[in-house]
């Protein structure tokens, strides 16, 4: 069998962790086993290095910077080599250049282009463990280019498309959830979830896997686990569509706190005005998020927006800009609340899951100020002192 095996930052964060793993990567060895192994930094490297980066400037040149930041995955690799070499395992590490992996775009925020697999296959062929780099990859000019936060996850599911195999997703979570454990304590593992479940959560808040990693196994069929280092709970697959039976009418909630809502009101919302807003806030690089607006003939109207409360110092300059391009538009944010969105595939064939959800904010007096929806989710902004009872009644009414 052949396999591509994740392991994140905290599952290496200690040589102890690392000496464990290699012994439970040895049995897969001595089994007869392919093994691909991708490892992220130790711990919290990245972030230390970025640190002493900030050390020497606030604004760090990101050819540099990356070439500083790929140091903490090539750390990782040599010793897991190391300690599956002392283990009577025949391993070898490269980096993600080695490894062939190409990429493309800015640096700090590259994204694979392609993977040259022959030297992985070739010490495959040898017998070897091979031992890749996460999170990096080498562009067009031969610089060294990393991948972003997550990158990881997309490095190992990437080399499973490549190599023709399942891809192992392993951290300190036993599995997803139906919902944030630490919100709800009554929350359940999946057993498995869709591509498309799994990408919209992510792109809703939910932290567990990387979009990109997804999209790439959706692309080629890659099917993922998700589970504990070392555990002995069975974790959660990321599959096709396809390979589940029951299809409830919602798999999820993703809770995520990084909002900040916008209001724009009292302008004209003909198109021009509209299309000066939004380039603006592009133009500051601005992630906008849910959109709302009235619908308005020649009168005065209203729209409204939320993006990520990291960005709004970036957020502020825009909506200054916006009141010199139109004097009279009325600005207002709204601080202190939070995104809770139910994704379901079953959705599209359920009928009420609207209305049940109106029905529980009803029921518990919780306010929304905003509601968006797609094919497979509904959203809604509530006040963050509402989330608990909000989740936990949602997730009991839906039985998540």
């Amino acid at each position: 069998m052949r396999v591509v095996k994740k392991f994140g930052g905290s599952s290496v964060a200690t040589t102890e962790k690392i000496k464990n793993i290699a012994k439970d990567i040895a049995k897969n060895y001595k089994h007869g086993d392919e093994v691909v192994i991708v490892v992220s930094a130790m711990g919290k490297t990245t972030d230390e290095l970025i640190k002493l980066a900030k050390e020497i400037s606030k604004t760090p040149d990101v050819r540099e910077l990356d070439s500083l930041l790929s140091i903490g995955e090539q750390q990782s690799i040599s010793l897991l080599s190391m300690a599956l070499k002392e283990e009577g395992c025949k391993a070898i590490s490269l980096t993600g250049a080695q490894a062939g992996i190409k990429t493309g775009g800015v640096h700090t925020k590259n994204k694979i282009e392609s993977i040259k697999a022959d030297r992985i296959e070739n010490h495959l062929q040898n017998g070897e463990i091979v031992i890749v780099a996460g999170f990096q990859g080498v562009n067009e000019n031969g610089d060294i280019t990393t991948l972003g936060r997550g990158g990881s996850d997309t490095s190992a599911v990437a080399l499973a498309a490549a190599l023709k195999c399942e891809c192992e997703i392993y951290t300190d979570v036993t599995g997803i959830y139906g919902v944030d454990p630490r919100v709800y304590v009554n929350a359940k593992k999946l057993d498995k979830i869709s591509y498309e479940e799994m990408m919209e959560m992510a792109n809703l808040g939910a932290g567990v896997m990387e979009t990109r990693a997804v999209e790439i196994g959706k692309k080629y069929g890659v099917r993922i686990y998700v589970g504990q280092t070392l555990g002995v709970e069975t974790g959660t697959y990321i599959c096709d569509n396809s390979e589940i039976i029951e299809k409830k009418a919602v798999t999820g909630i993703s809770i995520n706190k990084n909002v900040i809502m916008v209001n724009l009101e009292n302008f004209s919302a003909i198109p021009k005005n509209v299309a000066t807003i939004f380039n603006n806030l592009a133009e500051h690089s601005i992630n906008v998020d849910m959109i709302s607006q009235n619908e308005v003939e020649n009168v005065k109207g209203s729209i409204g927006f939320t993006c990520p409360l990291t960005d709004e110092h970036f957020l502020n300059n825009s909506l200054k800009d916006i009141k010199k391009h139109i004097p009279e538009i009325e600005l207002t944010k709204r601080t202190g609340v939070i995104k809770i969105s139910l994704v379901g595939i079953g959705m599209i064939s359920n009928f009420g899951v609207a209305a049940k959800v109106f029905e529980v904010l009803s029921d518990i007096d919780a306010q929304f100020y905003q509601c968006t929806t797609s094919e497979i989710s509904i959203s809604l902004i509530i006040k963050e002192s509402d989330a608990v009872k909000v989740v936990e009644r949602l997730a009991q009414v839906f039985s998540i």
